[in-house]
């Protein structure tokens, strides 16, 4: 079979397409995790009901996109696929195991014969959402530093695991002020207005130290003409860190006025700190040992895997886009039928 693009565009399409399914992954299963995460500082029953009403609809569907993200990185890279899936097996296979404790909390808490019960529930919901967190920022830490041994990479990964936990808390804040009203929404503003800066912190340490790992990095960074094209990336950040410090200061407005701007923020700043991560790396899948055209799979079987994922695709942000469009609007009280 002769491939319809040109061979050396197919890896590129592929990690492209990998790249915005795993930033859609974690925009959106984060703002589920984090608002797991922050269940435990709920102490009102009803609250923590409302809470797991404003993610119950998508975080089935959010999770869509991690198995879309491995399932590319599978086919089309398979050799980097082996590699990276092999230095971070442990770290993923606890992952699935939180990930699938959420799902049997979510469900169990709503068959629960009492409110003692229930509560039990919620705490293993809040568990399952924290170590899915953690795991995932142990993954990232592991992955910036290509997977290198020795107790600053130990202590770079505990950090990066920290740091993604309260960026997911903070986007699951920012999540609940747009989605949530009243006294639930006053808490999810001191939230997120308590989780900035650590998210803050947590961005300018990962800067600070990578470039500090990688020549490579370094020279992409700071050599003319890589630093005039990744000067926007920090002083849009810092812009936009500035600028969700006022607004939450003065949140909430009347009329809940500017309510979803806090999480469109949060999503920019995800979507800035993917882009710096992504320009670093770039082309290598697996940092500093191969690149994504060493990797991928043969143009032929690319070729094939693309006309696939031109469908598949598609569906699942339809399907997402069909589900924030159907349970749009503020969470209102959970019920189960």
């Amino acid at each position: 079979m002769t491939p319809f693009l040109p061979g050396e565009w197919l890896p590129l399409i592929f990690a492209v397409l990998m790249a915005v399914a795993i930033l859609a992954y974690v925009v959106l299963d984060g703002f589920d995790l984090g608002v797991g995460i922050l269940l435990e500082t709920a102490a009102e029953e009803s609250e923590r009901d409302r809470m797991i009403a404003a993610i119950g609809p998508f975080w089935d569907a959010n999770e869509t996109w991690l198995v879309l993200g491995v399932g590319l990185l599978l086919v089309a890279f398979p050799v980097a696929h082996g590699i990276i899936l092999t230095a971070l097996y442990m770290p993923v296979a606890i992952m699935l195991v939180a990930l699938t404790l959420r799902g049997v909390a979510f469900e169990f808490r709503a068959k629960a014969r009492d409110t003692a019960h229930k509560r039990r529930w919620d705490r293993w919901f809040f568990v399952g959402s924290l170590v899915s967190a953690l795991a995932q920022g142990w993954m990232l830490g592991r992955y910036v530093l290509g997977f290198a041994e020795g107790w600053a990479a130990t202590g770079f990964a505990v950090m990066a695991a920290i740091g993604l936990a309260i960026a997911y808390a903070f986007i699951g804040a920012c999540w609940l002020v747009w989605r949530t009203e009243g006294a639930l929404q006053a808490h999810a503003i001191t939230w997120a207005r308590r989780a900035l800066w650590p998210v803050a912190l947590g961005i300018l340490l990962v800067s600070a130290v990578t470039p500090l790992v990688s020549a490579r990095i370094a020279a992409r960074w700071f050599d003319w003409p890589g630093i005039l094209m990744l000067a926007p990336l920090p002083l849009l950040t810092a812009a936009l860190l500035f600028g969700l410090y006022r607004l939450l200061a003065r949140m909430p407005l009347r009329e809940d006025a500017w309510h979803q701007l806090p999480f469109c923020g949060a999503t920019a700043l995800f979507v800035l700190f993917f882009a710096g991560l992504a320009w670093s790396f770039f082309p290598y899948v697996v940092p500093e040992r191969m690149t994504i055209w060493e990797s991928a799979s043969a143009p032929e079987s690319l070729s094939i895997i693309l006309a696939g994922a031109a469908f598949v695709l598609p569906v699942i942000v339809l399907y997402t886009v069909f589900a924030w469009r159907v349970f749009g609007g503020k969470a209102r009280d959970l019920t189960y039928y």
